[in-house]
């Protein structure tokens, strides 16, 4: 059996969690808060920039040119796709760029950031590239599923998809290139996999598996734009 095909049996119940998140379920009825939807593009944008560098990092530890070719592009794509959020849906949603600076990580940003951030670096390749799977992986089905629900909403109560809010959101998700990089980077980590020993099989897995978790946390928390404790400060926790 691949890594992938195994990882994804492992994790498929987290994965059911994720897709029945109240936030992804209003965001496909287009009954989602404005100040949800807000939350998560700001925050969505920060960890794009995280994301991007933990990416380019696994292009320097790629095996081959090929997988630093693919990696150095998909670290391109994060900082491009963090731009035109700016130039997008922040303009579309009045969200200014003093906000968007001011506004600091939430927890579960700071938490999935950090985690790339620190596994890119201080793991091995295969370990850091099992943990930005989730990222490709999990954000197209999940994508894939909230447009199929956005069209069942649509044929359900006869109303036009440009009737939900969102809807130029939701189209974002299915973008041929954006999946067939998915089905790159499964391709990529089941060749890599292949050739590792049980025991880095194995921290495979529990890097995908709490990637796939700190995902789920990123959607719950933005439902309910949670930042941090009441209490706690942010400008008085460590940001590296």
């Amino acid at each position: 059996m691949s890594f992938t095909l195994d990882v994804w049996q492992r994790n498929l119940a987290l994965y059911q969690k994720t897709l029945a998140l109240p936030f992804n379920q209003a965001l496909a009825k287009g009954s989602l808060s404005k100040a949800a939807f807000c939350h998560y593009v700001i925050q969505d944008a920060h960890y794009l920039e995280a994301y991007g560098r933990a990416l380019a990092v696994c292009a320097a530890k790629a095996y081959n040119a090929d997988e630093i070719i693919f990696f150095t592009d998909a670290a391109k794509g994060a900082i491009v796709v963090e731009r035109e959020l700016h130039n997008g849906f922040m303009q579309d949603f009045n969200i200014s760029k003093t906000e968007f600076e001011t506004t600091a990580l939430s927890l579960a940003c700071h938490h999935y950031t950090s985690f790339l951030t620190a596994t890119a670096w201080s793991e091995s390749y295969p370990v850091a590239i099992a943990a930005l799977l989730p990222c490709f992986w999990i954000y197209a089905e999940v994508g894939k599923d909230i447009i199929n629900n956005a069209n069942q909403n649509t044929a359900n109560e006869g109303e036009a998809a440009q009737d939900n809010p969102y809807q130029a959101w939701i189209d974002t998700y299915a973008g041929e290139e954006f999946n067939l990089a998915v089905d790159k980077v499964k391709d990529i980590i089941d060749q890599v996999a292949a050739r590792c020993d049980a025991d880095t099989i194995e921290k495979m897995h529990q890097a995908y598996t709490k990637g796939a978790e700190l995902e789920w946390l990123f959607w719950e928390s933005a439902y309910d734009l949670r930042t941090w404790p009441d209490g706690l400060k942010y400008d008085q926790i460590d940001k590296s």
